[in-house]
């Protein structure tokens, strides 16, 4: 099949290239690919309507977008190119990320299998691969977390091999609830309850641990629901947001309750833990 190369320059927003993806997969786009704030497109030649893209483009939150062109790519194995360059992520030398083409690997303690489809979360970007390393720094034996936010449901079954129980994932996004309960199967931790919907579906339930890797402008919204939802003594973790943002979110944690503990950051991304006063 021929396939043809889209080009997009995003604003500095960092939810807008997931719902971008989001948008172009259901349109027929099924690889991607981002530097900085240009995002690369494939889409088979036949399937392309710049109508449709300009459709998408006129959602409020992606008008800022620019669609920049397209390139007519060379007949290709496209599988084989992606595979090749898509290469397993290693967290701490103990927790493995791969994709099921990848070998499984014995060396590690943590040797977990993603589908990695559309869905935000499989350790390639920065605020994943911290809240990974957070969650390998935690005693989750025996504790009752929640996954908010939770795309491929890496974080929830990380914490759920680790002894995490009962596990919640939810996530708001029809397509990352599908992948979530694909990756549970893969990984034999059948027992993580995924559910689609947003802070509201949490309820009236208690976690000892609530994850949370979205970003600013959601965590702030929705930190009084987890902080309505976190045991006393329970941690918060964060991430999604920049090392400016950081201020910010420790002074809505603060007026809900959560006392800062600590942060790690990467490359301008922070990871932050919070304790339920």
């Amino acid at each position: 099949m021929t396939y043809l190369e889209l080009s997009f320059v995003l604003p500095e927003n960092d939810i807008v290239a997931d719902v971008l993806v989001a948008n172009l997969s259901v349109i027929g786009c099924d690889s991607f690919l981002q530097e900085e704030n240009i995002l690369k497109a494939y889409i088979g030649k036949d399937l392309f309507n710049q109508t449709a893209i300009e459709n998408i483009l006129e959602d409020d939150l992606l008008h800022e977008v620019r669609f920049t062109g397209f390139e007519v790519m060379k007949d290709q194995n496209w599988n084989a190119v992606w595979e090749s360059s898509y290469q397993p992520v290693v967290i701490n030398e103990k927790c493995r990320i791969r994709a099921p083409f990848h070998e499984p690997d014995s060396a590690f303690e943590f040797d977990l299998l993603i589908e990695p489809r559309m869905s935000f979360g499989t350790a390639h970007h920065d605020t994943t691969a911290q809240m990974l390393e957070l969650i390998l720094q935690h005693d989750f034996s025996g504790k009752a977390t929640l996954d908010m936010g939770s795309g491929t449901a890496i974080l929830a079954i990380l914490a759920r091999k680790l002894g995490a129980y009962p596990v919640v994932a939810i996530d708001i996004d029809e397509w990352a609830f599908n992948n979530a309960n694909d990756n549970i199967l893969l990984n034999n931790t059948e027992d993580i309850q995924v559910e689609l919907g947003d802070a509201d579906t949490i309820g009236d339930r208690k976690f000892d641990i609530i994850l949370a890797n979205i970003n600013r402008n959601i965590l702030v919204a929705d930190m009084s629901k987890y902080a309505q939802a976190t045991l006393k003594g329970g941690n918060l973790m964060l991430s999604g947001f920049y090392v400016a943002d950081l201020p910010i979110i420790k002074d809505k944690a603060a007026d809900c309750g959560f006392h800062y503990i600590s942060h790690t950051s990467s490359n301008e991304w922070v990871a932050a833990v919070f304790v339920k006063m």
